[in-house]
C-alpha cells in the first residue's frame, strides 16, 4: 500500500512513521510536511530507502497534491498535518482556520478527485470541549470546543464526515486523548516540564494545576491509527484513550520525582482562557470494532519519556535554540 502521510515531521506523525516502516514491511510511506515551526527533520532522521520519500509541502496546495497522487500512487491518507498547540491558537486563530480547515478540506478534495482507498483524519477529544468530574466522551457526545484550536479540528472533522457522506468517501475520523512519548516539541506539558527541570528553571502550571487530562502513549495511539486504516468502517467515528486520568500537578510532581528535582520549581501562572477542566475518553468502539485498547502503563511509559528525554537533551535543546531549522538542509534551503 502506498501511504501519504501528511504531518510526518512533528511528533505523532514521526512517530507513526517509523512504526509504519517497522511493523508494516508492505508500506511505501511518502510523508509531505509543510515544516512549520513543530516540524523537525531530525525526527525522521536515519530513515531511507526505497520504501520512504519525504516532500516538502502544504496539503492546500492542490497542485502538489495531485502530482504526488500521480508519481506516487496514493492508495490510503493518514492526514495528521495540523496547527495543535492551544495557546497559540487564542493569539494567532487565523493560521488554525487555513491549515485545520482549509487544508483539510483541499486535501480531501483531492482524495475524492483522484481515488483513494481508505482516509484517516486525526483529530482529538478537545473537539467536545469539557467534561464534569465523572464520565467520560463517546463518539455520540456533542461536539463544544474551547479554543480555535478545538474549533478548527471540529470544523475538519465534520468536513471530513460530510465528504464520506456526500462523495462516499471512504473517510474514518479518529479522536484521542492527550499523547506523550519521544519526539514531542517541547511546548507541550510533559517535555516543557522534563526541559525546565533538566535547567533548574521554573515549571509553568496554569491555575491550581488540577486539570484532569487522559494521557496515552504515542506508540499506543500509533497502533490504534493503524487499526482505523485497516478495520474501521467508512463515515465512522473512533475514540481512543489511554485510561490514564492525571492531573496536570500530578503529572508535574511525578516528572519532577523522576528527575530528582525539587517541587519548590513549581510555578503557578494564570490560568489559560476558556481553559478545559477534564477530558476522558471511552474507547469501547475501538475495543469492539478495531480490536484495539492501549497497552502502555502510564507510570512506566512516562519513566520511559523522561529518560528519553534525558538522553537525548541535544535534540530539544537544538528546538530550544532554533538551530532545529537548520537541520538538513543546504544552505539554499532545500533538504539534503
Amino acid at each position: 500500500m502506498n501511504v501519504l502521510l501528511t504531518g510526518g515531521a512533528g511528533f505523532i506523525g514521526s512517530n507513526l512513521v517509523r512504526f509504519l516502516l517497522a511493523e508494516r514491511p508492505g508500506d511505501r510511506v511518502v510523508v509531505l510536511d509543510k515544516l512549520t515551526y513543530a516540524g523537525n527533520l531530525e525526527n525522521l532522521a536515519g530513515l531511507e530507502g526505497p520504501r520512504y520519500r519525504f516532500v516538502q509541502g502544504d496539503v492546500a496546495n492542490g497542485e502538489l497534491l495531485a502530482d504526488l497522487w500521480r508519481t506516487e500512487g496514493i492508495d490510503a491518507v493518514l492526514h495528521l498535518a495540523a496547527e495543535s498547540h492551544v495557546d497559540r491558537s487564542i493569539l494567532a486563530p487565523a493560521v488554525f482556520i487555513e491549515t485545520n480547515v482549509r487544508g483539510t478540506q483541499v486535501l480531501l478534495e483531492a482524495a475524492r478527485e483522484l481515488g483513494v482507498k481508505r482516509f484517516v483524519h486525526c483529530s482529538t477529544d478537545e473537539v467536545y470541549g469539557s467534561l464534569g468530574p465523572t464520565g467520560a466522551f463517546t463518539e455520540d457526545s456533542p461536539l463544544a470546543p474551547s479554543s480555535p484550536y478545538s474549533a478548527s479540528k471540529a470544523a475538519s472533522d465534520l468536513l471530513a464526515l460530510a465528504y464520506a457522506r456526500t462523495f462516499g468517501l471512504p473517510v474514518i475520523v479518529t479522536r484521542c486523548s492527550n499523547n506523550y512519548g519521544p519526539y514531542q516539541f517541547p511546548e507541550k506539558l510533559i517535555p516543557l516540564m522534563i526541559a525546565n527541570a533538566l535547567r533548574d528553571e521554573p515549571l509553568p502550571v496554569y491555575g491550581d494545576g488540577l486539570q484532569v487530562r487522559d494521557w496515552i502513549h504515542v506508540e499506543d495511539h500509533c497502533r490504534a491509527l493503524v487499526a482505523a486504516l485497516d478495520r474501521g468502517a467508512p463515515g465512522q467515528v473512533y475514540n481512543f484513550g489511554g485510561a490514564s486520568e492525571r492531573r496536570n500537578l500530578d503529572v508535574v510532581r511525578r516528572v519532577l520525582a523522576l528527575l530528582g528535582k525539587p517541587e519548590s520549581l513549581v510555578r503557578f501562572v494564570a490560568d489559560r482562557p476558556g481553559h478545559d477542566r477534564r477530558y476522558a475518553m471511552d474507547s469501547s468502539k475501538a475495543l469492539a470494532e478495531l480490536g484495539w485498547a492501549p497497552r502502555r502503563a502510564f507510570d512506566a511509559a512516562l519513566e520511559e519519556t523522561v529518560r528519553w528525554y534525558v538522553e537525548h537533551r541535544g535534540w530539544w535543546e537544538r528546538i530550544l535554540s532554533g538551530a532545529y531549522r537548520t537541520y538538513g538542509r543546504r544552505p539554499n534551503g532545500v533538504k539534503a
